[in-house]
């Protein structure tokens, strides 16, 4: 094999196909990353037997063929190249030597022959939705799986389609993030839960442009993402998805209408005075017209309030700081709009469309102050 390509595409390919080498593996083949010449086009492919990606990158090929090179040190050698064309070259024995200007790499690769490539999937149904929003709706999502495999399920999100709407739904046990997207088409209905981890490095790798889509197709075990030249393939995580639609209720007590940016700089103040791994509430004392927010830890304590429209009862009650500012973060409106019932049910932050739902369940305070 021989060819060659400008280090910008081989650097962007790299890093690409990266992101599905596994950290750890008793398969040293899935350590590497294969470059598949073979065909008239440069691809890229890694493969971790749960997420794979493959991508095509420009480049001239000289002499075709198929090798298997260690992800880490490839991507190493690569990054730390002068900015000009690469040539890499591999023989019968797997002996390759990648050279850029002056300098020159010997490395011995691994037999392509070994090394999966992407799993058969079918094909039926494209679900199209443009890079923006799937980049959006994971970064919006993504903060509320749990991490770690207590509960397998916790670990993905939630796809649901009916029609022309996307659902994508995730939880940790303590709080739910849901945004729903209208589709320029009709579907099929689908549901299936995809692994968080997957989402995490297709929202890293998509481009993001909002005149570009990402192409969806889902099987009975897989979800595919097709983007610009990259395929993304994920092994689907098995199970029934909680039944969300219980948890959610459109009853409250208590409705306020508060600016976003206040609200979050306020708890983001407050948490200065609660150390890592310290479970301190902040503590929402609703009045008529403002918010006297309370935090107390054995640092000190804080108190501001905040201007707010009220309808309702008075409450107080509260909250993980860090929960709600996770929501907060994430919600672009200059106002939010919050739904309570009482110190014991959970908080809803949600639009008037119900674009979004964020649902915080809400923490005992009992002995903040003792």
């Amino acid at each position: 094999m021989k060819l060659i390509c400008s280090k910008a595409n081989l650097l962007y390919g790299v890093n690409t196909a990266i992101k599905a080498v596994p950290t750890r593996t008793t398969m040293p083949i899935l350590e590497c990353i294969l470059i598949d010449a073979s065909e008239g086009e440069i691809k890229l492919i890694a493969n971790d037997m749960e997420l794979a990606i493959q991508t095509s990158i420009e480049g001239t090929i000289k002499e075709p063929g198929v090798i298997a090179l260690d992800a880490k040190i490839f991507s190493e050698i690569v990054r730390k190249l002068p900015d000009n064309d690469i040539t890499i070259t591999s023989d019968s024995s797997f002996k390759t030597v990648i050279t850029c200007e002056k300098a020159k790499f010997n490395i011995i690769g691994k037999s392509g022959e070994d090394f999966p490539y992407l799993p058969d999937t079918e094909k039926n149904e494209t679900v199209s939705i443009t890079q923006f929003t799937l980049k959006e709706v994971i970064r919006q999502t993504i903060f509320s799986i749990a991490d770690n495999d207590t509960n397998k399920l916790m670990t993905g999100e939630l796809f649901e389609i009916q029609e022309n709407k996307l659902k994508v739904v995730s939880l940790d046990g303590h709080r739910i993030s849901i945004r729903n997207i209208e589709l320029k088409n009709n579907y099929e209905n689908k549901k299936v839960i995809v692994p968080g981890k997957a989402l995490q490095e297709i929202s890293k790798i998509l481009p993001g442009s909002a005149d570009q889509n990402v192409d969806i197709y889902i099987s009975e075990n897989h979800i595919v993402f097709e983007f610009e030249k990259t395929t993304v393939v994920s092994r689907l995580i098995d199970g029934e998805y909680f039944k969300i639609d219980q948890m959610l209720s459109s009853a409250y007590e208590t409705k306020i209408k508060i600016n976003k940016r206040e609200l979050l700089g306020c708890i983001d103040r407050a948490t200065l005075l609660v150390k890592e791994g310290d479970k301190k509430p902040i503590i929402m004392d609703v009045k008529d017209t403002h918010m006297e927010l309370q935090i107390s830890s054995f640092i000190g304590s804080m108190n501001e309030e905040i201007l707010i429209e009220k309808e309702g009862k008075d409450l107080m009650i509260g909250f993980n700081p860090k929960f709600f500012m996770d929501a907060l973060r994430v919600i672009d409106e200059e106002d939010v709009m919050l739904y309570m019932v009482n110190p014991k049910a959970p908080c809803f932050i949600r639009d008037d469309n119900d674009n979004y739902i964020y649902l915080i369940l809400p923490v005992n305070f009992n002995s903040v102050n003792s």
